[in-house]
């Protein structure tokens, strides 16, 4: 049972860091108007908070039934998701209440949306390299 729960968790951030990769190309889907970029966001905002909560879920569900112990790794997990949604909902906000009319203002949002996406990009693949790591036992965590 807590190797299913570990193989659903494993698919459910590939899944994640698909999402992510191609999240990226937010801004190019809202070429056609300001208020376009804002929908797009806020559907890539919720679906990030869906996906990443599905991942938060099964890790729980790993820990309490899969019987692992509560280590460095788990809570450097924890930290990670708690840090990636508060940067998400951040940014939605900001683009929420912007003034997107401007052309340089939309501009400088497009750009945010990218470089922070590319950096829970990098959160994700981190945390994946560590995992993988730890499993093979080079570190331990």
């Amino acid at each position: 049972m807590g190797a299913e729960i570990i193989a659903s968790h494993g698919i459910l951030v590939q899944i994640f860091l698909l999402f992510l990769v191609v999240g990226t190309l937010t801004p190019l889907l809202a070429k056609e108007s300001p208020q376009a970029f804002r929908r797009w966001s806020l559907i890539y905002t919720m679906s990030f908070q869906a996906l990443i909560t599905m991942i938060a879920f099964t890790g729980v569900v790993a820990l309490v039934i899969g019987e692992f112990a509560f280590s460095t790794a788990i809570m450097v997990m924890v930290v990670i998701w708690a840090l990636m949604m508060f940067i998400e909902i951040k940014k939605y906000k900001l683009i929420k209440v912007a003034r997107l009319d401007d052309e340089k203002t939309r501009k400088l949002l497009k750009g945010a949306f990218v470089k922070i996406s590319v950096v829970q990009i990098l959160f994700v693949v981190l945390m994946v390299v560590a995992m993988v790591l730890k499993a093979k036992g080079v570190i331990s965590l």
